[in-house]
């Protein structure tokens, strides 16, 4: 049988003719893809591949993990996995319907507490023991920078102000940020 359309994932998912190429790597983001797990256009380009996610969740493993910009799910899921409790944060409520429908696939919605809000505003009432920071990145056009700045280029975001809220909320803070990042 033909392999499932770019535009119409074989779990209900949609991506764009744009977004082909990682439709094609839907493995990689998510092991369970063909299990039902959903992706919204953004969330085809910013997922952290599950590889990657899982390997930042064994460095990070704790009692209490924020994830503080939770998108689709793929790095609450595998925090889930390591850390005693998760709290998984995210401004956009239907991306964080997709993420809590992502973790149930994986069998660990439970073990996650979903938060429709801002981080910002969040973070001082915030006590954690590490926070997982991987904030937009303004898309994959951030690529073709010869340099990512962190302090102009995530979509109106300062990266160091995002890291200087997180670090007063725990001690610890792990952040994914493009590997061309001044």
């Amino acid at each position: 049988s033909p392999a499932p359309s770019p535009v119409a994932g074989g779990s209900g998912a949609v991506a764009s003719k744009a977004n082909e190429k990682y439709f094609l790597q839907r493995y990689m983001l998510f092991s369970r893809y063909d299990e039902g797990v959903r992706l919204d256009e953004e969330g085809w380009y910013s997922v952290t591949p599950e590889v990657l996610a899982a390997h930042i969740a064994s460095r990070c493993a704790c009692d209490l993990m924020v994830d503080a910009f939770t998108g689709v799910g793929g790095n609450a899921i595998q925090f889930a996995f390591s850390c005693e409790r998760v709290i998984a944060i995210d401004l956009d409520a239907a991306r964080l319907d997709i993420a809590r429908h992502n973790a149930a696939v994986y069998g660990v919605a439970d073990r996650v507490q979903w938060i429709h809000g801002d981080f910002f505003a969040l973070a001082p009432s915030l006590k954690a023991d590490v926070i997982f920071l991987s904030p937009p990145w303004g898309g994959p056009g951030y690529a073709e920078a010869e340099i990512f700045d962190m302090r102009t280029m995530m979509g109106g975001l300062d990266g160091a102000q995002i890291l200087r809220d997180a670090l007063g909320a725990a001690p610890n803070v792990a952040y994914f940020l493009p590997r061309n990042t001044d």
